[in-house]
């Protein structure tokens, strides 16, 4: 069993920056990828960025250029959010997966975290 535990959100202006952090604990040596997913409100849960234990990554078309995720070992996630805009505002939720296809389909993660809010202010 994994758990996640996501930190870093809060409120931003638009153009700002914020890192998020996300901490399994657990069975967590045979995870293998990891990702973020959001939810804004009235919206459904979408992929923003996941990684394999490679290192590979792959990015939602929305983020691309100004977020990068990141990973050291297999318990630690990171999300650096740059040059944000008010269509960011969601709840971020880190996830994992111990299979070896790393994508953004949510069905592949098997672990969620309870999520973390960030707000974009215009």
């Amino acid at each position: 069993q994994v758990q996640l535990v996501e930190s870093g959100g809060g409120s931003v202006q638009a153009g700002g920056s914020l890192r998020l952090y996300c901490a399994a604990y657990g069975d967590t040596y045979s995870i293998d990828c990891m990702g973020w997913f959001r939810q804004a409100p009235g919206k459904e849960r979408e992929g923003v960025a996941t990684i394999d234990s490679g290192g590979t990554t792959t990015y939602a078309d929305s983020v691309k250029g100004r977020f990068t995720i990141s990973r050291n070992n297999h318990q630690n996630l990171y999300l650096q959010m740059n040059s944000v805009k008010p269509e960011d505002t969601a709840m971020y939720y880190c996830a994992a997966t111990y299979l070896r296809d790393c994508n953004l389909g949510q069905g592949l993660f098997g672990y969620w975290g309870q999520g973390t809010q960030v707000t974009v202010a215009s």
